[in-house]
């Protein structure tokens, strides 16, 4: 009943790829029309526009199926690519990448040397590895989400719940004890201060089966052997070392359910952070009265293992374990770097015994390195208890602290030793073969893939702190020879192409 010029009103339903269904209404000549054009708004809160054209047919009906965005100018010129990496994380460049080698290297040369076997484990686990009831801020700051198979999985905040997980599956077949160690990436959503940031690489060193304090002895004797090896002494960084037993005993003598155990740790480990009558309501939540908070608060206030022994009796498990620590860290050549600190007792709930943690002397910065027993770890996973203890060592504050104190090396050399480049095309394949003949020999050699003067080789080996130029010229390759000038001293001499190996073995 409309004129051919007529307009028509259509409701169409648009489904997108990365969002729910979009409704809109259009207006359209019915003859005529050579696009069908649609103001899309998502729900009405959206300011968000998107125009959508549909090509129509003369006759009205549609000739195509294809959907083009054909907004504005403004609206279709693409957002500009934010550069910087996600807040709290970081790019790493070859001369970081050459940092963090330099610090995994020692660590894993310290691994090594005291006996550990290197494992892994996925960044991405199950989220329940990490859910535990003891209000740890390590619950709240997970990463985590519902995948496409509708699991709930999360990015690692720590590796020792992985690790429990790895030793609970083989545990009849795996040789006990263990000392295992690696280098995870981790992941926090937490605030960001200095040597703190939302993902970070962690050494992990841990031993399982070994119920004494030899095991923790045998953890601090690698850490402080890192510390000396970077060129840190007990005069810039100390140890607090505690037992949570220690607190336990407090407990029941006060009698505290050992149902409260874990939790009421976790508020103590606040209390370096936050004044006591901030969260003296936690406390009071668990069940704990006036008197038990108060008492605990004056232990934590106690500075010598003495000290600690007039209050608990000669009969203490926990000062006996702490006591035969101190007499291994003598042997071991650690004892300076120890201190005993009551109020130390960290902020995961799954410790058991001693725990420990190292701080800056100076007081510059956060704890450096932190750890302890947690013998009942798989119990809590369903499993037998097994007596374990380890420490974890994140990266940034340790390179911060080096920073400080002007110990870092200088990472402005490549690597490359040697830097091979054809004098004219014609001669690439040349210095190719050349190249290859260096390499086999075990050199690290950059290959000048395109044609350039000497003069822009020489300041390129420069650049890289390459230590020779190898020039693969007319004249000298004629005569079965390369031209090697030594970066270092200015001097150059030919050398013959089939003694390039030799050459290598004595010179790089």
């Amino acid at each position: 009943e409309h004129s051919p010029r007529s307009l028509v009103y259509a409701c169409v339903t648009v489904a997108l790829m990365r969002g729910p269904l979009f409704v809109a209404m259009a207006t359209v000549a019915s003859r005529g029309a050579s696009a069908l054009v649609l103001n899309v708004r998502r729900g009405r809160a959206l300011p968000l526009k998107r125009s959508l054209a549909v090509a129509m047919s003369s006759e009205g009906g549609r000739s195509s199926a294809a959907v083009a965005h054909v907004g504005d100018k403004k609206e279709a010129k693409q957002a500009a690519l934010d550069l910087n990496p996600p807040r709290g994380t970081r790019d790493f460049y070859p001369e970081e990448m050459r940092l963090q080698q330099w610090l995994f290297g020692h660590w894993h040369d310290v691994a090594r040397a005291y006996g550990f076997s290197e494992y892994d484990a996925p960044v991405l686990e199950n989220e329940a590895l990490y859910v535990r009831k003891a209000g740890e801020e390590v619950t709240q700051q997970l990463y985590n989400f519902v995948d496409k198979g509708d699991r709930a999985v999360a990015l690692r905040p720590e590796m020792t719940p992985s690790l429990a997980r790895m030793v609970m599956a083989r545990r009849a077949s795996l040789p006990m004890p263990l000392k295992w160690y690696s280098i995870p990436q981790c992941w926090r959503y937490e605030r960001m201060t200095r040597g703190r940031r939302r993902e970070h690489y962690q050494w992990n060193m841990d031993v399982w089966g070994v119920a004494g304090a030899e095991a923790e002895a045998e953890l601090l004797g690698a850490a402080t052997t890192f510390f000396r090896r970077v060129g840190l002494g007990a005069e810039d960084v100390g140890i607090k070392v505690n037992s949570r037993q220690v607190l336990a005993e407090i407990m029941t003598k006060l009698g505290v359910p050992d149902d409260k155990f874990g939790a009421t740790c976790v508020l103590v480990d606040k209390l370096e952070k936050v004044p006591l009558e901030a969260i003296r309501p936690d406390f009071l939540a668990l069940g704990l009265t006036d008197e038990v908070i108060d008492s605990l608060v004056e232990v934590l206030a106690l500075k010598t293992v003495d000290e600690l022994r007039v209050l608990l009796g000669d009969d203490s498990k926990a000062l006996d374990h702490l006591t035969s620590l101190f007499a291994y860290a003598e042997a071991y050549g650690f004892s300076d770097w120890l201190v005993f600190d009551a109020s130390v007792v960290r902020g995961l709930s799954y410790y058991t015994g001693v725990v420990f943690e190292a701080f800056d002397r100076s007081g510059e910065f956060r704890a450096i390195m932190g750890g302890g027993r947690y013998d009942k770890l798989l119990s809590t996973f369903g499993g037998q208890p097994l007596e374990a203890a380890g420490f974890g060592f994140g990266d940034a504050v340790i390179i911060e602290l080096l920073k400080s104190k002007d110990l870092l090396p200088t990472f402005d050399a490549s690597g490359v030793q040697v830097v091979v480049c054809a004098f004219s095309p014609e001669l690439h394949g040349a210095a190719i073969e050349v190249a290859s003949k260096l390499r086999e020999a075990g050199g690290a050699v950059d290959l000048v893939l395109e044609s350039k003067k000497p003069k822009w080789v020489l300041k390129h080996a420069a650049r890289l702190a390459a230590e020779y130029a190898v020039i693969v010229a007319p004249d000298e390759w004629g005569q079965g020879n390369v031209r090697v000038k030594n970066m270092a001293e200015g001097e150059q001499a030919d050398v013959p192409v089939g003694e390039l190996a030799e050459w290598a073995d004595a010179n790089l």
